[in-house]
């Protein structure tokens, strides 16, 4: 598409009538409130699935590559916020032992066969929580602030031609534009920053779309104790840092997606992506999506889709961003779905240690609500709190919990020996056998029993590097290329306590 055809468009989207818009949503809402009554949003059973986000790189040099769309739309994966993202998403399937078995061999298929097509074009998909080597003859601050202005839209160079994407550098809404994270400020014309993150997004569909406040309640109490275990993104590209490395070591946050997304979205006065609150009643995670300030709005027609008939409140839910996320959609009647979307977790090492995360958290979101846990009453602050400090720390965090005996504990064996017991026991109730239970879960306890997450691996690499003497960011991509060369051995089959010694 060309620019001026890409600008025309995003013109017309800053062109809509914001409050014809808010009117249609409004009215969909009420339609929505009246479908989830009857029960269309209700299934026979809870059922799973994912979407994972990859970056391209070249398979020589590990340097960040640009994924010809064509190529893009040929292996089945579908375009992100930058040229050099591709999403791939899975079948929802039920929570049981073969929901849980198609949804890694899907993964695995359609992850094998596009490397096999990308291999062609000199390229290779990486699962990561972020890059960190730019393209060749390019810095990482070029590339995440190139743009060019047309007709007076300003559009970032780099970034998938989706208007959504070009408009919100461009509408009243006031995005900061501005990476903030330790030791790293870079200033940018578009939300094009955010396209160095990339994430795994479990989806849990409830059974009932009534029993979402409850789960919902049990998933933000969850979220930093999954978080800790899964960090994977310690460091940015070398050129971005305006420190030592002496200090960029030791403050180094483990999971730097979160601030990347929020300083780069977040306007300055307000916080809309953040650690949601808990929602009382369905009503309230409705009103909570139509009431959220509309970065984009659009009026759109059906396409002939169940959930077209609310289709303004989907685009409104599509910048409805939090860590944490009721969702209500459905192609037809029959697939209307009420779910949560776990957003928190970093893009991880292995097809395995992704479905790994999923059924953990699926299985705890299905013992929690049946045993009753006490965790439940857990305060708002301390979940949020507990969120942060896996942000920054990781398993070395603090972590506040309620066991089952309604005691508070901030010991990390017995909180995550509990954690692990849940998620087993949830498992279990959908049908799997300790056998199986364990095949999922126990990846994730080898990380915790050695403390070592994705993100400890890599700053422990880049410590040794530098502590041998050498420059920091060619410590940074020595890493980098170890990480990329130990997934190529493990992507598909494997999990990332292999790399470890």
């Amino acid at each position: 598409m060309k620019a001026s055809e890409l600008a025309a468009q995003v013109q017309e989207a800053l062109d809509i009538d914001g409050s014809e818009f808010a009117s249609r949503v409004d009215e969909e809402v009420e339609a929505l409130r009246e479908e989830i009554a009857d029960g269309t949003f209700d299934n026979p059973q809870a059922i799973v699935g994912l979407e994972c986000e990859f970056y391209a790189v070249n398979a020589e040099t590990d340097a960040l590559m640009r994924v010809p769309r064509r190529l893009l739309e040929y292996i089945g994966f579908e375009k992100e916020l930058g040229l050099h993202n591709a999403e791939l998403s899975t079948q929802p399937q039920p929570l049981s032992p073969y929901g849980l078995r198609a949804q890694e061999a899907e993964v695995q298929a359609k992850l094998d066969a596009a490397q096999q097509e990308v291999a062609r074009e000199g390229m290779s998909l990486v699962s990561d929580g972020m890059w960190t080597v730019p393209p060749i003859g390019e810095t990482a601050s070029q590339y995440l602030t190139d743009s060019i202005e047309e007709g007076g839209i300003r559009m970032a160079t780099n970034m998938s031609a989706a208007v959504r994407y070009h408009a919100m550098a461009n509408t009243a809404y006031g995005a900061e534009l501005r990476l903030e994270a330790p030791h790293v400020s870079l200033a940018a014309d578009t939300v094009m920053p955010e396209s160095l993150i990339t994430s795994i997004q479990p989806h849990y569909q409830v059974s009932h779309a009534h029993d979402l406040p409850e789960k919902f309640r049990y998933a933000l109490r969850i979220a930093g104790p999954l978080l800790a275990m899964s960090v994977n993104s310690p460091f940015f590209p070398p050129d971005l840092y305006n420190a030592s490395p002496d200090d960029i070591l030791t403050e180094c946050w483990m999971e730097n997606r979160v601030p990347v997304f929020e300083s780069v979205l977040n306007p300055a006065d307000s916080e809309k992506v953040t650690f949601p609150k808990d929602i009382d009643d369905i009503d309230q995670a409705l009103a909570r999506v139509a009431d959220d300030e509309t970065v984009v709005p659009a009026l759109l027609d059906s396409w002939g889709r169940f959930d077209d008939e609310f289709v303004h409140f989907r685009q409104k839910h599509g910048s409805f961003w939090r860590w944490v996320r009721p969702v209500f959609d459905g192609p037809t009647r029959e697939a209307a779905n009420a779910r949560i979307e776990f957003r928190p977790l970093p893009a991880q090492p292995t097809a395995h240690d992704t479905v790994s995360l999923l059924a953990v958290f699926a299985g705890l979101l299905e013992s929690l609500p049946r045993r009753e846990h006490p965790i439940y009453d857990q305060d708002w602050a301390t979940a949020r709190e507990n969120f942060y400090a896996a942000v920054r720390d990781g398993l070395d965090a603090e972590l506040r919990w309620i066991t089952a005996d309604g005691l508070e504990t901030t010991d990390t064996e017995e909180l995550y020996a509990e954690l692990f017991e849940l998620a087993r026991d949830g498992l279990e109730l959908r049908g799997l056998d300790a056998e199986e239970a364990n095949r999922y879960i126990q990846p994730l306890r080898e990380r915790v029993d050695r403390r070592v997450t994705p993100a400890r691996w890599k700053h422990e690499q880049v410590a040794e590097a530098v502590g041998r003497g050498e420059p920091f960011p060619q410590a940074v991509w020595g890493m980098q290329a170890e990480y990329i060369d130990n997934q190529s051995e493990t992507l598909i089959e494997g999990s990332f306590v292999d790399w470890l010694p």
